[in-house]
């Protein structure tokens, strides 16, 4: 008689990639990559988040490294301050091989007025007078400040070119980091929930917190960039608009922009830097008449509020350039050319000009700078700046925790690209959107099959997948 076997026939073992899904594949595939990314994204991220809490403080900071030249003492017995005139006279007395550029009112009453010059050699020069007597206080370089170099290292790491596409390609893999991040901390969700507080655990619920910031910041930030920037503005042209302000129909010969006009200054309006600048009238004058205290009035009867910052005539045939206090609202970005012969007003030109594209890249910026909703934007962004410096803290150091041997220890796994249609066609919407992510990627996976697979050294150092 025959034995029945009480046991359940055996059924056929699931697929290979049905079998990586349900042990956590794809959760261990997109921490491969997550891990693999911030390699690159770490270091940048730090750089950006310093530099970029630097800069946002640079108001307080600089005050306090150089007391000597931005405060201004008022004299007992003086209630009135020397004309703008005066002061860019005592500059250039101060500084006769200098070219004067621009001049910034005040932020206050202590505080001395600021005159940007060029020396010989090309370097800026700020000049600070004080507004009360008219006394030149001395001058520093902007770009060897603490500020200054935080700027140069935010921007492109005082590299030029090569820099910049450095920083460009940090932040195109941070966005999709970030994105990666966000999978992790909603897949390890109930993971998390039974165990203790960690420093894994630290670490997402920073990440959770950073990534909103971290994607604001970067989405904003890249219109700045060397490439990017470059690409969507030519492709918004060829569209009829543009990611900053179009020719307002003042020509100048040769044509100067705004930003020409104010070549060391952090005062021109993003939206309108590409602007060009009108010239002046002489037709009837046998001099100039007016001076910057005049395009100060004319601009302030325009409705710009101060302190303004004003360029100086370039040439015979230049204008004054009064630039409006817009620090706490892009809105009320606005430039009033004022004709240096008769003083009246050339041209002006403002947000309510920009084509729709450039207000909101103005708004963007705003946000990005942490300026445009006042202490609001302003802590919200120097908190930012600080939870992504701990998530790039916490990330080393969890892995250096988990590390076990020698090399590098990944999280394995793979993507699985091939049998997923909506992975694929993500990671070519981001190629697209994001050309510097779409080739370092394709470049990666070209590596991996031509070398890693191929090197037993090379695979046990990155971990086999």
């Amino acid at each position: 008689m025959t034995q029945l076997d009480p046991r359940p026939p055996a059924q056929p073992a699931p697929p290979r990639s049905q079998a990586r899904a349900r042990s956590g594949g794809w959760f261990r595939a997109v921490w491969r990559w997550h891990f693999f990314a911030s390699i690159v994204v770490v270091p940048v991220l730090l750089v950006l988040a310093t530099t970029g809490l630097i800069y946002l403080f640079r108001f307080q900071l600089e005050p306090l490294l150089h007391p000597d030249l931005f405060h201004a003492n008022q004299p007992a017995g003086m209630d009135f301050t020397q004309p703008y005139s005066a002061q860019l006279d005592a500059a250039e007395r101060a500084y006769p091989d200098a070219t004067l550029l621009a001049l910034a009112e005040p932020r206050t009453e202590e505080r001395a007025t600021v005159i940007t010059a060029e020396m010989p050699d090309g370097s800026p020069r700020e000049i600070f007078v004080n507004p009360w007597g008219a006394d030149v206080l001395g001058s520093l370089n902007p770009d060897t400040t603490l500020s200054g170099y935080a700027v140069r290292l935010h921007a492109d790491l005082m590299s030029g070119v090569w820099g910049d596409r450095l920083m460009e390609l940090g932040a195109c893999w941070a966005l999709v980091t970030a994105l990666l991040g966000y999978y992790l901390f909603w897949r390890g969700r109930r993971a998390r929930s039974r165990k203790p507080k960690t420093l894994r655990s630290w670490h997402a619920r920073i990440g959770a917190v950073a990534g909103v910031g971290l994607v604001t910041l970067l989405v904003s930030g890249l219109p700045w960039t060397g490439f990017w920037g470059a690409q969507v503005q030519e492709l918004a042209t060829n569209q009829g608009t543009s990611m900053w302000s179009l020719d307002h129909g003042a020509e100048s010969n040769p044509a100067s922009t705004l930003d020409e006009s104010l070549p060391h200054s952090h005062a021109v309006p993003w939206g309108s830097g590409k602007t060009e600048v009108p010239q002046s009238d002489d037709e009837g004058h046998e001099g100039a008449v007016a001076n910057v205290d005049t395009a100060i009035e004319v601009a302030a009867g325009e409705g710009l509020r101060h302190p303004m910052t004003v360029a100086l005539p370039d040439g015979d045939d230049g204008v004054f350039s009064a630039i409006g206090y817009a620090f706490d609202a892009p809105s009320d970005e606005q430039t009033v050319h004022v004709d240096r012969f008769g003083g009246e007003v050339v041209s002006t030109y403002g947000y309510d000009d920009y084509p729709l594209l450039a207000k909101v890249v103005a708004q963007g910026i705003g946000l990005h700078e942490g300026r445009s909703l006042g202490l609001v934007t302003f802590w919200a962004s120097a908190l930012m700046c600080g939870v992504i410096i701990a998530s790039c803290v916490t990330g080393p150091l969890m892995w250096w925790r988990r590390r076990r041997g020698a090399g590098l220890d990944a999280p394995r796994g793979r993507m699985p690209v091939a049998g997923s249609p909506w992975l694929l066609a993500g990671l070519v919407v981001l190629g697209v959107l994001l050309p510097f992510f779409g080739v370092t990627l394709l470049a990666v996976l070209v590596f991996d099959q031509l070398v890693v697979r191929r090197l037993p050294v090379m695979t046990r150092w990155l971990g086999a997948q």
